[in-house]
């Protein structure tokens, strides 16, 4: 059970000695600290630290709006890190797996994603996703269109994040 001062990240230490400081825009140690971070800007609908946290070539397709309804209309029910690899103090590029699980529309839901992040002016930041190989996909919700907001909560369209292998 989560005292009301834990990270939302799962961590199992205080906001303020955890994603706090990050989500504030201190700079990430690592790219899990900084997966944790953008999780929790998640729950606590900082879309500031959301946007300033994607590469710049991320940032182009950011929609503000989209993260902020898809963080707002959720109830997020908790992060998992899966893998890790590099990613750590003295590397340049790291990717995380992890699994988010939120409720919308009263149904429940688990976001799994291996994420890629990558240093850029020294500085740990989101790069996008990696896509998954040799899954099977089932649909348990309506078909995605194209031009909808991204599931994954990046704030792009559909067709320019996650679906940009499925068309």
């Amino acid at each position: 059970m989560r005292g009301m001062n834990d990270c939302p990240c799962g961590s199992g230490l205080a906001y303020e000695a955890c994603c706090g400081p990050i989500v504030a825009g201190a700079p990430a140690p690592t790219a899990e600290a900084l997966m944790r971070s953008r999780y929790t800007a998640y729950v606590r609908h900082d879309c500031d630290h959301l946007e300033r946290s994607l590469t710049a070539e991320q940032r182009k397709d950011f929609s503000r709006e989209d993260s902020r309804r898809w963080a707002e209309s959720s109830e997020w029910l908790g992060l998992k890190i899966l893998r890790t690899e590099q990613g750590g103090a003295t590397d340049t590029e790291g990717l995380v797996e992890f699994a988010a699980r939120f409720r919308l529309e009263g149904k429940e839901h688990e976001h799994v994603e291996t994420a890629k992040f990558t240093r850029e002016d020294g500085r740990w930041a989101y790069a996008g996703q990696v896509p998954a190989v040799g899954h099977t996909v089932r649909r348990e919700a309506p078909k995605i269109g194209r031009n909808d907001p991204c599931p994954c909560g990046s704030g792009k369209k559909y067709k320019k994040c996650c679906g940009v292998s499925a068309s």
